[in-house]
């Protein structure tokens, strides 16, 4: 059956306003690059995903894409054939407690990270500096600053869009995180997640947010990119390889490597989320022919034919 079919479904199901056709990606990536996904449902409640996992049922199985702040998304401009899912409204919601935050799969994490602060809990302050979501940072074990989502989740709600709708909470250690990894598939989405805090002084908590803030303002740059394009190999920094490759200022069409920090890639005006994924493929090229060492992408490549996630 059509994606056609499969958007009518879903109108039928939660209303016509919670699906759209031909969506740019676009709206959904801190590159702001990308073609358009062929169907996109927002969701706004965990009780709402039954209704997308039904539809599915009822109609096929198309590939699936979990649109979240799009913090380590690029997709290519012919786009995405398939589903593509947002969360909003209840799912965002972030809840403070006294050894602890709850929040939405939707909740920013610098979000999370303050609102812990001034609730005078501590351990959740590099989240400031991440700017992505809750689920994604579930799904790739988002980390900065020394610290992992690993060391401070204690649990997840999950739902797998091609399985049982019910909301399924599973504790930190059977997501097997490891290095922005887990044990999540592309139709799993995490509705929410419980994370463990320690009491402090707010005074402490904020002193040590602004110092992520700083951090972060002084040795990475800002504008149209997605963080860190590479994962580090084991032992050494992906940066730095690029770096002393000569790589920093190299330029594929409106897609360049920053010349502040060397594996964040620019988005320059014009540019087009292919000359990125070139620029990608280039500096991943280089690298490997200048130090043996084959970079592995963070970035999540969609749509593309060389390195693509899907």
């Amino acid at each position: 059956m059509t994606l056609d079919a499969l958007a009518d479904e879903l109108a039928a199901r939660l209303g016509a306003d919670a699906v759209r056709r031909a969506v740019p990606v676009a709206d959904f990536s801190t590159y702001r690059l990308g073609g358009p996904v062929d169907v996109v449902v927002t969701v706004g409640r965990e009780a709402d995903l039954a209704a997308v996992t039904a539809a599915i049922a009822a109609v096929s199985t198309p590939p699936v894409l979990v649109l979240g702040r799009g913090s380590n998304l690029l997709v290519a401009e012919r786009g995405f054939p398939g589903l593509g899912v947002v969360l909003t409204g209840d799912l965002e919601a972030v809840t403070v407690h006294a050894d602890g935050v709850t929040a939405g799969g939707a909740a920013p994490l610098p979000v999370v990270a303050r609102r812990a602060a001034a609730a005078g809990l501590t351990g959740l302050e590099f989240y400031v500096g991440i700017p992505g979501s809750v689920g994604g940072a579930v799904r790739m074990n988002a980390g900065g600053h020394g610290r992992e989502t690993a060391e401070v989740l204690r649990e997840a709600w999950t739902v797998d869009l091609t399985a049982d709708p019910t909301p399924r909470c599973r504790d930190a250690r059977d997501l097997d995180l490891g290095y922005r990894r887990s044990t999540l598939t592309e139709t799993d989405v995490v509705t929410r997640a419980a994370f463990v805090a320690t009491p402090d002084a707010p005074e402490a908590c904020a002193a040590r947010i602004d110092e992520v803030v700083r951090w972060r303002r002084e040795h990475q740059p800002g504008g149209a990119n997605a963080g860190s394009v590479f994962r580090n190999p084991p032992g050494d920094s992906a940066g730095r390889l690029i770096d002393a490759t000569g790589l920093k200022g190299l330029r594929v069409g409106g897609a360049v490597v920053s010349p502040k920090h060397a594996n964040f890639f620019q988005a320059e005006p014009g540019a087009t989320a292919d000359d990125v994924a070139a620029l990608v493929a280039e500096v991943q090229a280089r690298v490997g022919d200048a130090t043996g060492v084959q970079l592995v992408p963070e970035l999540q490549l969609v749509g593309f034919d060389h390195g693509a996630h899907r």
